[in-house]
């Protein structure tokens, strides 16, 4: 195999050959293959290449084979030679969807972060954006969105692509037979989808409740709670979190304490205040919950953590786990989160505040301490990532942790985001790692899509 980086041109010519440079020719090994199959995401057709006596690594195709393999621009594209096939691309695929669309707005809401990951994303490949609607599949096309060079949006249908990183919202969606079975349609294709669906807090308290080297990070939790498991966990632990099994953004949690002396407190959001009430009795308690009404149904009960603490408020840290080109877990990026006054949660939503880890870290420790518990953070959400890896039966590149310290330095897991937001990487000392991380993204898009290099390239 031999893997490196071209510029396409098109011209008007008629014929049915394709013309490489003199170098890209000799680089690509093409004298054994006069004609190749040359392939674009899924689309390949049989067509002879020709040496011209052109200086750089240039490769020239007609725009009658253009139309043919629906090549959405000119310009800068990775190009791979494989026994006697000559690719291009790669050609990355981003899996939305949006229930409004306009022509500046092809994803409502979502655009500017489908802007992001394409801005990132067309750097490295032919990246596009799709609705699951897009896709025509007796022609095997999808009708893609994708960026100019001014930043506007344009339609273009290209072939089925080599990779989809699935951006979905929707987590009713991806549980309907459509999205799985369309999902499965790609992988009889061999099109790698990574991200397969969200996870629900019991999910991954599952995939890892087994599992010896993850198993100790994780709190002690109990899905659909009865009252004895509230109570027990409460006297055991004194604070406990009552959380919804497929919530997001701390909506919908409570937070419980327990004093011998002064009853049941319990902490949660309402009409966008924080809100704190005592009671005497647990039964007072449980019927606040409605837990005989069924409210605690797709609840989870989670042992609280005492966590290092700032200025009087706890903190914790959001991990973005990548994996990179070479199928590897690394930490893309960290920041930490201070809880707001009163709150439940760390989200900023609800009053916390993002900063750097060393930051937060520094303020609390001595530095030779500070840097070896983050390097510990480190070590045990790269061990947490292989671990849902290897008990999840889906592909993932991608993971969002929420880990706290206590405060005697162990390291606890909270929760597990397949599709993990990017808020915290608005913080101005973050945004280099949010920059990281989208790049790991499309470098493991490379490593799918097998556009990578071997070991003998040069």
């Amino acid at each position: 195999m031999s893997y490196t980086t071209c510029r396409v041109h098109f011209i008007r010519r008629n014929g049915k050959s394709i013309y490489a440079s003199k170098e890209l020719y000799s680089k690509l090994k093409l004298s054994a293959h006069p004609t190749v199959r040359l392939a674009l995401g899924k689309k390949k057709i049989r067509t002879p290449v020709k040496r011209i006596n052109r200086a750089g690594m240039h490769l020239y195709v007609p725009l009658t084979i253009r139309a043919l393999m629906r090549i959405p621009r000119m310009g800068e594209s990775f190009v791979m030679s494989r026994e006697g096939e000559v690719k291009l691309g790669p050609l990355i695929g981003i899996m939305t969807s949006s229930a409004t669309r306009s022509a500046n707005r092809p994803f409502g809401s979502r655009t500017p972060l489908i802007r992001t990951f394409l801005k990132a994303g067309s750097k490295k490949a032919f990246c596009f954006a799709f609705h699951p609607s897009d896709i025509d599949w007796n022609n095997e096309t999808v009708l893609a969105y994708f960026l100019d060079a001014n930043g506007k949006w344009q339609k273009k249908t290209v072939p089925l692509p080599d990779v989809i990183y699935n951006r979905l919202p929707s987590r009713k969606a991806e549980k309907s037979y459509a999205i799985i079975g369309l999902k499965e349609r790609f992988v009889r294709r061999n099109i790698p989808v990574f991200n397969w669906s969200f996870f629900d807090k019991w999910d991954v308290y599952q995939l890892l409740q087994n599992d010896a080297e993850a198993s100790a990070h994780v709190p002690e939790s109990y899905i659909d709670p009865s009252p004895e498991q509230i109570r027990n966990l409460l006297e055991k632990h004194h604070f406990i979190y009552l959380k919804p099994t497929a919530g997001s953004l701390g909506i919908g949690i409570y937070r419980l304490t327990y004093h011998k002396s002064k009853g049941y407190f319990i902490r949660f959001r309402r009409g966008g205040r924080n809100v704190l009430l005592r009671f005497k009795k647990f039964s007072s308690l449980l019927k606040m919950l409605g837990h005989s009404r069924g409210r605690m149904k797709n609840y989870v009960a989670q042992q609280g953590i005492r966590l290092i603490e700032l200025n009087g408020s706890p903190i914790d840290f959001r991990f973005h786990m990548n994996k990179n080109g070479n199928n590897v877990w690394v930490v893309g990026g960290i920041g930490a989160k201070r809880a707001g006054k009163g709150s439940v949660t760390t989200h900023v939503r609800t009053g916390g505040q993002v900063m750097a880890p060393e930051q937060a870290l520094s303020k609390i420790y001595d530095p030779d301490k500070a840097r070896a518990l983050l390097q510990d953070a480190k070590e045990t959400a790269i061990k947490l990532a292989r671990a849902i890896e290897r008990n999840y039966p889906y592909r993932i590149g991608e993971l969002g942790f929420d880990i706290g310290i206590d405060k005697d330095g162990k390291i606890w897991m909270f929760e597990a985001n397949a599709k993990p937001g990017r808020s915290i990487f608005k913080h101005p000392s973050l945004k280099a790692q949010g920059r990281e991380t989208l790049s790991l993204i499309f470098e493991h898009c490379l490593y799918l899509a097998r556009f990578r290099r071997d070991k003998g390239d040069d």
